[in-house]
């Protein structure tokens, strides 16, 4: 699949009259990122998955350009114009949501409601990203440094050894994500995190106050650091419905995979939401 110039793997799945959400991997994700909660939706909405720049086969792109939040969100914008998808809902889990809220607010006539799960709206001051940026560069040159899968396992392995993943190594499925995660090149994950990192994307608290679509934020109750953010975040939108998901971290689609498919099936099929705006409305396809 070719638009402007740029290769962006997709797929396309479910019946055309089911309401269809778009789907946004994490980072060292995937388009199977959500498999499982789709198996709990596929009855109800068709969706939409791709695979962002730097992952799954979305890899080794023409332009280091196409890798930036900015860029990548028109290249989506694009697609769903190429597949006559004028309006959907929207999920996006960390990376994924970070780039899911840019698109909310920047291109907010193609999504009726947006699911963010352990996401972000950035860093506020230069300050802040320039050290978030000195930061994911310290990363990224372990990513380049990897040679074998070993080096690779060793990585992951203290990847999710962070705070905010909480319990997710006792998890029974931990080492079926540890093999999703090995099947990304390492040299692609550094340019995405050097590219499309928390420091180098534009601050969208600002744009937040005149947010115009219901979001409902996601958090894990072991992720004390995004529960302070997505609480701050649904301080400044009335459109905002932050919920604390128990027994998860920061992979609440991972490690409460029932829960989280749940939270969306209610929220896009509820009637009413935050001030009696009507939510669950669907998705329009142009003809």
């Amino acid at each position: 699949m070719t638009i402007v110039n740029c290769s962006f793997h997709y797929s396309l799945n479910g019946s055309l009259d089911k309401p269809l959400i778009l789907f946004l991997h994490g980072f060292m994700g995937n388009s199977y990122e959500f498999d499982e909660t789709l198996k709990l939706l596929f009855k109800d909405f068709s969706y939409l998955t791709i695979d962002l720049p730097g992952h799954g086969k979305t890899q080794h792109l023409d332009s280091d350009e196409y890798y930036k939040m900015e860029n990548s969100a028109h290249v989506i914008i694009t697609l769903l114009n190429e597949l006559k998808i004028s309006q959907c809902f929207l999920v996006g889990y960390s990376m994924g949501g970070r780039l899911a809220l840019y698109l909310t607010l920047y291109f907010p006539q193609y999504f009726s409601q947006v699911v963010l799960e352990s996401a972000s709206p950035g860093l506020e001051t230069d300050a802040e990203q320039l050290e978030r940026v000195k930061s994911d560069e310290q990363i990224a040159r372990k990513l380049v440094r990897i040679v074998t899968k070993s080096d690779f396992v060793a990585f992951l392995s203290h990847w999710y050894a962070q705070g905010i993943f909480g319990n997710i190594k006792n998890h029974p499925r931990f080492q079926s994500l540890i093999e999703s995660r090995l099947q990304n090149e390492p040299t692609e994950l550094a340019k995405s995190l050097r590219l499309m990192g928390t420091g180098r994307q534009p601050s969208l608290w600002e744009k937040l106050k005149a947010n115009k679509i219901p979001l409902l934020l996601l958090v894990g109750e072991y992720d004390q650091k995004f529960i302070d953010i997505n609480t701050r975040m649904s301080k400044i939108s009335d459109l905002c419905r932050l919920e604390v998901i128990s027994h998860s971290g920061h992979s609440i689609h991972f490690e409460n995979t029932l829960v989280f498919a749940e939270k969306i099936k209610h929220f896009f099929t509820a009637k009413t939401g935050v001030g009696g705006r009507v939510w669950g409305v669907g998705v329009k396809r142009n003809s």
